[in-house]
């Protein structure tokens, strides 16, 4: 998960594309767009996903910042592992807004709008 986040803030898209699991994989040029600015990673749980495990889950928050507004996905994804390598399945998300009086995500201990919600 923290390489995907990784590959999300960099712009790699290459690297999304293939550790996406083929059959929920998107079509070549459906990725990228607007690039958000990632704010932070915080994994929340994880289940399975161990050398014997064939599947895993991972919840987490990733906070990032888009049109002036902040923003939280916390998403539980689904991972499988394909060819001995995990690769993405797919996830159950929900996207909340940042409130601008809300700590900010990136662990300063500030007000969000006096932090990374500053324009």
């Amino acid at each position: 998960m923290r390489s995907r986040y990784t590959a999300y803030l960099l712009g790699r898209y290459d690297y999304l594309r293939r550790s996406w699991h083929p059959d929920t994989r998107p079509e070549p040029g459906a990725l990228g767009g607007t690039q958000p600015t990632w704010i932070s990673l915080e994994i929340v749980d994880t289940e399975a996903g161990n050398p014997d495990d064939d599947e895993g889950m991972v919840d987490f928050i990733a906070s990032y910042r888009s049109g002036g507004k902040g923003k939280q996905l916390h998403e539980q994804s689904r991972f499988v592992r394909v060819d001995s390598e995990w690769r993405y399945l797919d996830g159950r998300c929900e996207v909340r807004d940042i409130g601008r009086n809300d700590l900010c995500p990136c662990g300063s201990g500030r007000k969000f709008k006096r932090c990374c919600g500053g324009s």
